[in-house]
């Protein structure tokens, strides 16, 4: 009697362990196929311009393909300076802004995406180097008078060079897709850059 008891034992302790270990072998699979998942979707800035110099040898092409990786990187740092300002600011002017340009910039991402996968061109969609240098140089200013000023002067300057760049895109781009969409952009990146030296106006008169 006790042998079969001690029988029974075993058998449910294997079969309990079995179904554990299952489980957890499952999970485990299902956490590397997410994480591998995540991965193929984020495209760092090297990697994009590889995978642009593997498939493009015309010059115009190359050209058209370095003007969206740059316009990647551009709506990338607005979103990541953009949420950093609305998170260390309280100033209601800067937060206001920093909420425009993530909500924007966000869009704009979403839009040229769709773009460059039409093209074939490879963009980053994480961070650049650049984008985190600008980040971390931005979060060392610890005083808000300091933290409002640099993320302003930022937003102007950026969205001057971004303006010009914009500008000569929507007129010398080889492909007539890139020269409408960067045609489309203007407006909302004056818009952008108005807002922009509005706030600083602001903080020049205190």
């Amino acid at each position: 009697m006790k042998t079969t008891k001690t029988k029974a034992s075993v058998i449910n302790a294997i079969f309990l362990s079995a179904v554990i270990f299952g489980t957890v072998s499952c999970g485990n699979h299902e956490d590397k196929a997410e994480d591998h998942s995540t991965h193929a979707e984020s495209k760092t800035e090297e990697v994009a311009k590889e995978q642009n110099d593997a498939k493009f040898d015309d010059n115009k092409d190359e050209k058209n393909a370095k003007f969206l990786v740059k316009a990647a990187e551009i709506n990338l740092e607005e979103i990541s300076l953009g949420k950093l300002a609305e998170e260390k600011s309280t100033n209601a002017d800067v937060k206001e802004l920093a909420k425009m340009m993530v909500t924007a910039h966000k869009k704009a991402l979403e839009d040229l995406k769709g773009l460059a996968g039409k093209k074939n061109i490879s963009i980053p969609t994480e961070d650049t180097q650049d984008v985190i240098d600008a980040h971390t140089k931005l979060s060392e200013k610890t005083e808000q008078k300091d933290f409002n000023k640099a993320y302003v002067d930022k937003m102007v300057d950026g969205h001057k060079d971004a303006v010009e760049l914009f500008e000569k895109e929507s007129t010398e781009s080889s492909d007539a897709d890139i020269r409408a969409w960067a045609t489309s952009m203007l407006p909302e990146l004056r818009k952008h850059l108005d807002h922009s030296i509005a706030v600083q106006k602001k903080f020049e008169k205190k």
